[in-house]
C-alpha cells in the first residue's frame, strides 16, 4: 500500500527541507519566463546555492502552491519557511542590499 503525499504535503516538506527554495518557471538555466529569470538572476548573484521547483513539471504544485502561499504568481521565493515574494520584491530586495543578506545570513546557519 503506498500512501501518495498530497501536493500540500509535497509543498510543505519542499520548503522544510530546503531554506532558500524558489519556485519558478523553468529551470535556473533555462527559465521559461522573464520573472523567473530576474529572479534566478539576482538570487545567483547572492552567491549561495538554492533548491527550485520547475512548476511547469509539476502541474499540481503550480495549482495548489498559490492558495497556500496566499500568492497567485510565480516565481516565489522561499526562504526558511517563509514566502519571501515574487520577482518584484526580489529586485527590490537585492538592490536594497537585503536579498544578499538574507540570503548569506540563511546560507551560514544551515551550513553543517
Amino acid at each position: 500500500m503506498t500512501t501518495e503525499m498530497t501536493t500540500l504535503e509535497k509543498i510543505k516538506k519542499q520548503i522544510a527541507d530546503n531554506p532558500i527554495i524558489l519556485y519558478m518557471k523553468g529551470s535556473p538555466k533555462l527559465p521559461s519566463c522573464g520573472f523567473s529569470a530576474q529572479a534566478v538572476q539576482v538570487l545567483s548573484q547572492c552567491g549561495e546555492p538554492f533548491a527550485y521547483v520547475d512548476i511547469l513539471q509539476n502541474p499540481d504544485i503550480r495549482a495548489e502552491l498559490p492558495k497556500f502561499a496566499n500568492w497567485p504568481t510565480f516565481p516565489q521565493l522561499w526562504v526558511e519557511g517563509e514566502l519571501i515574494g515574487g520577482c518584484d520584491i526580489m529586485l527590490e530586495m537585492f538592490q536594497a542590499g537585503e536579498l544578499q543578506t538574507l540570503i548569506k545570513e540563511t546560507a551560514k546557519k544551515h551550513k553543517s
